[in-house]
């Protein structure tokens, strides 16, 4: 199925695109925060819709997180929450690069009944 998306300011939602390198010693530390995070927000705060991470297969501290939010101002809500400032705080030291970037769909190809 070829799926079309709509212009993006129709959507209303907004998707952050974030390129992480971890430290290798302290990968699984690192992880273990980011879940507890990424749970929280998506259990207590209304605007943040979901979150999916991704290693690279070459290198497994090289991480990309796709964000999905209501819409900005839920973004803007989530960067001040005292749970993403703890995390913020406590993985500070073990990454050593981040990109972030905002991305709109454009186009969509999956087949019927999948995800």
């Amino acid at each position: 199925m070829l799926r079309r998306f709509p212009e993006p300011e129709q959507v209303g939602g907004i998707t952050r695109i974030a390129k992480i390198t971890i430290d290798s010693a302290q990968l699984n530390e690192y992880m273990k925060l980011l879940k507890v995070q990424m749970e929280t927000a998506v259990h207590s705060e209304p605007g943040v819709i979901s979150y999916i991470v991704y290693s690279d297969k070459s290198d497994t501290c090289k991480i990309t997180i796709v964000e999905v939010y209501a819409d900005n101002e839920a973004y803007l809500s989530h960067r001040e929450t005292e749970h993403f400032k703890k995390y913020k705080a406590a993985t500070k030291d073990m990454v050593k690069s981040l990109e972030l970037s905002e991305v709109n769909p454009v186009l969509a190809i999956k087949k019927e009944g999948s995800l």
